[in-house]
């Protein structure tokens, strides 16, 4: 492991705005993220998958109103999200450093008010379709954290992942399904509040058109 890796897995270590094994608060705030992380009742938004956390600190930029919680395992990628945050002085952003199958222990049911998927790793062989993050499985550990009429966001520059996604859908209680297969000759831009993250900025130069969609799923009484 190299010695730049080492030394921001030491920086977030110490961070209060990262959540990790390690620290006294990892798994302990189940149910309790806006009074013990953030302090206040605001509504949470959870991005899957937040990689560097481009998206998370973009919408936390934008939206002071609310908590923001990037989740992803890779510590190197989630240091440069939390710097983002402690250098602009966002103190509704946080991250959590776990493996998206075990989110359910560190959130309570309905305790998240809205999700976003952005450019998830498409998976593309059939082995690995259960561990593709739109995949019926996930989408039941969605629905447990989505408070009653909580929204689910996707962004990807891949087609067969999205048309899966929507095959997914069909089969689920679902509402208010939108989708295109081209975000950016579409009506449906201002859902995504202008934020690039670096590998979008990319395909679109490559001349790849971003999917995007959105639903609501039902939830069981």
């Amino acid at each position: 492991m190299g010695r730049s890796k080492l030394e921001k897995f030491a920086t977030i270590a110490e961070r209060d705005n990262v959540v990790q094994d390690g620290n006294e608060k990892y798994g302990q705030l189940k149910g309790k993220w806006r009074s013990e992380q953030f302090g206040n009742n605001n509504p949470i938004v959870l991005e899957i998958g937040c990689g560097r956390g481009e998206y998370t600190v973009g919408m936390a930029r934008l939206h002071p109103e609310k908590n923001y919680i990037g989740v992803d395992i890779k510590g190197n990628r989630i240091w440069k999200g939390s710097t983002l945050a402690v250098e602009e002085g966002l103190e509704n952003v946080a991250f959590l450093r776990t493996f998206i199958e075990t989110i359910t222990d560190h959130f309570a049911e309905g305790e998240i008010d809205e999700i976003w998927i952005t450019f998830p790793d498409p998976r593309p062989k059939d082995r690995d379709i259960k561990r593709r993050l739109t995949s019926p499985r996930f989408q039941e550990l969605y629905s447990y954290l989505l408070k009653h009429d909580g929204i689910i966001h996707l962004k990807t520059d891949n087609g067969p992942l999205f048309d899966y996604t929507l095959e997914v859908l069909q089969e689920r209680k679902i509402k208010h399904l939108v989708s295109t297969h081209d975000l950016y000759n579409s009506d449906l831009q201002e859902h995504t509040m202008g934020i690039y993250t670096t590998y979008e900025k990319r395909y679109l130069a490559e001349g790849i058109a971003i999917k995007y969609l959105q639903y609501k799923p039902v939830k069981e009484s």
